[in-house]
């Protein structure tokens, strides 16, 4: 049964109490006279906990919509430990899930440039803050996955009279250094991951040679009659980086590369696609910390990863890429003027020096996404936070560590280990 409660829609799930809560907040935090965007939270309680402090849960992307809880035993369970100490608000970034969303660009690339530019970290904390002040909470906490991670650092920068506690799992970002430097720490991490891979799985390097120079003859082809090009193709290393990605990969590989369902699974395992169109085409402005990023995963990427190379890559975007993946084709031009967009700074090295907020995070060593040089290099910057460093888990250790891996950091955070 469904009522009106007051801070929005409650309901049951499975076990668990969800309440949905929708604002009307500016497209542009400058300009509160201006357009408008809805922002969409669902806030998720066990039964005898509604009077639980407020965790908020910021996704990894930028252009993810936050997990659907579908209650027990199937919620994430990393959810299921979380639930124990917090409510926990799930938080659907703005352009995703179930907040206004973006679309199909405008006619103006450069008019759709100028929105886009209001949906990166930034917005997405003041649009927290505005939750926060709907929920009447003077304080709250936050765990940010990825890219959420990367959202709460700002929120550190910003707000930290705000939070209670930050957690972060796979997404502590550098400070301060250009895109360049982070992208070129990502290559180097594909490079060793694509090793460990073809040690394990010896017979897939054969395999690959045979998908790739399929690709050059224009003999695989995605269902809509597009072929699938060799640097697209190789842009399946993206699972790599993830727990059971590899065994995901070589379960492709050992597929017959010309039948439907290896051509089904290939473009399933590309890391960009039309369905989250944000994530393309703001995935390298998030990596800057000021300054334009000028397709710096393009600039960047070392000799042996170009051309007829057999080696994969990850969570790379290109300018090619809106060429050769068909479906981002009529993002090309907004993510070219992206691209050259001078973004400002995203964190404030002296706020986070004086740091007080107690903060958790756990760094990955074989992270090929966050580099863990320079998530510790952070680290080392912000006094109150306690690092957990281990090769235990790749980038998606939430989801795979889950309630084990939140136990730990929540005790970090708050003290009790």
């Amino acid at each position: 049964m469904t009522e009106r409660a007051a801070s929005g829609t409650r309901r049951n799930v499975a076990g668990l109490v969800v309440t949905d809560h929708v604002l009307s907040l500016p497209l542009d935090h400058g300009d509160t006279a201006g357009e408008t965007i809805e922002v969409f939270g669902r806030e998720v309680a066990a039964p005898d906990g509604l009077d639980r402090p407020v965790l908020v849960f910021l996704q990894g992307g930028p252009g993810h919509e936050a997990p659907r809880p579908v209650g027990w035993p199937a919620a994430p369970s990393w959810l299921h430990r979380a639930l124990r100490d917090y409510r926990v608000l799930m938080l659907d970034q703005r352009g995703t899930g179930l907040s206004t969303p973006y679309g199909a660009p405008g006619a103006d690339p450069r008019a759709d440039a100028r929105r886009l530019s209001n949906f990166r970290a930034d917005a997405i904390v003041q649009d927290a803050e505005a939750f926060r002040q709907h929920l009447g909470l003077d304080r709250w906490s936050v765990l940010g996955q990825s890219f959420g991670g990367y959202c709460g650092l700002r929120y550190l920068s910003v707000a930290p009279d705000s939070l209670n506690e930050v957690i972060f799992t796979g997404g502590l970002p550098p400070v301060g250094r250009p895109a360049d430097d982070v992208y070129a720490t990502t290559f180097a991490s594909m490079r060793m991951l694509n090793e460990r891979y073809h040690r394990r799985f010896p017979g897939d390097r054969e395999r690959l040679a045979r998908l790739l120079d399929l690709c050059d003859a224009g003999e695989i082809v995605d269902p809509f009659g597009h072929a699938v090009s060799r640097r697209l193709a190789r842009t399946i290393g993206h699972p790599l980086g993830m727990d059971g990605g590899a065994e995901a990969l070589h379960y492709l590989l050992e597929r017959d590369p010309r039948s439907p369902a290896f051509t089904h699974d290939l473009l399933a395992m590309l890391p960009f696609n039309a369905r989250n169109p944000l994530y393309a085409v703001l995935h390298e402005s998030s990596y800057s910390d000021g300054g334009a990023t000028r397709w710096s995963a393009q600039r960047t990427q070392p000799d042996d990863f170009q051309g007829d190379s057999l080696l994969l890559t990850g969570e790379h975007i290109y300018p090619w890429y809106f060429e050769d993946a068909a479906e981002l084709r009529p993002y090309r031009e907004v993510a070219a003027v992206l691209a050259e967009e001078d973004w400002p700074q995203l964190y404030d090295a002296d706020v986070l020096s004086r740091c007080e907020v107690p903060s958790a995070a756990v760094v990955y060593v074989d992270d090929p996404y966050v580099d863990m040089t320079y998530s510790l290099e952070t680290a080392r910057l912000i006094p109150s936070l306690k690092t957990w460093v281990t090769n235990e888990y790749l980038h998606s250790g939430l989801r795979t560590g889950g309630g084990q891996l939140l136990d730990r950091l929540i005790k970090l955070a708050k003290g009790e280990l």
